[in-house]
């Protein structure tokens, strides 16, 4: 098997944009935002179908995708390989512009729903050791969160230093998958979960179109003059 790098543009959009696919973006998102019972994502709705990037269009170091749920919920998915300026500020105000557009002028606030932002940021940006952290609104004197519709997850995978024997839990095994994947030869034992089987199935390039695969490597160059 010769997998590609999920942080590459196409890679991306193709394991976790792809609508025929949704199983694997539904486990990624159950399992980093710690989804349980009741709160499980079940069905998505993308807002974009799966296409081959335009390279006019291209922002290489930034990278998304946007899904609601089958409760209305809006989630951005977003893969960032190189750090920009303001970073904080444009993910702030990309999540509000996200929350306000969904109503028109005179509609009533309460067709608002919320919206989750997942960040998997290919550096660290964030103080601590952890490689998932949660930020959230919260009453300064009481802690609790009552301002909910809103809420920013994130990924720091360089923070990430697991081995694969040493990923037991299922997003651990994500995040070496994302991390990693471009490194292996085989799917690892112990992958259970259809999500992530199927995840490993899309990013074998040997399922890939010719097409992609030039696509796949006029990106990764783009993105190596990036952070150059």
């Amino acid at each position: 098997m010769n997998f590609a790098d999920p942080k590459n543009d196409v890679a991306f959009r193709k394991i976790f944009g792809n609508e025929n696919k949704k199983v694997i973006l539904i486990s990624f998102l159950n399992s980093v935002l710690d989804l349980k019972n009741g709160y499980k994502i079940v069905d998505l709705t993308f807002k974009d179908s799966y296409q081959l990037p335009k390279i006019s269009s291209l922002k290489s170091s930034i990278i998304d995708v946007k899904v609601k749920d089958q409760k209305k919920n809006s989630y951005i998915v977003e893969m960032q390989v190189s750090e920009t300026d303001g970073f904080d500020k444009r993910v702030q105000y990309y999540v509000s512009k996200e929350y306000a557009n969904q109503i028109e002028k005179g509609d009533h606030y309460r067709k608002l729903t919320p919206v989750v932002f997942v960040g998997i940021l290919d550096f660290k940006y964030f103080k601590g050791k952890d490689y998932i952290t949660q930020h959230i609104i919260l009453n300064k004197k009481t802690l609790e969160n009552e301002l909910k519709d809103i809420n920013f997850n994130f990924v720091e995978l360089p923070k990430f230093k697991k081995k694969l024997e040493e990923c037991k839990s299922l997003v651990d095994k994500w995040i070496f998958f994302i991390k990693n994947a471009k490194n292996l030869k085989i799917v690892p034992e112990g992958i259970e979960d259809k999500g992530l089987k199927e995840a490993y199935k899309e990013s074998d390039k040997h399922n890939w179109t010719k097409e992609e695969l030039e696509m796949y490597d006029y990106f990764s160059m783009r993105e190596q003059d990036e952070r150059g």
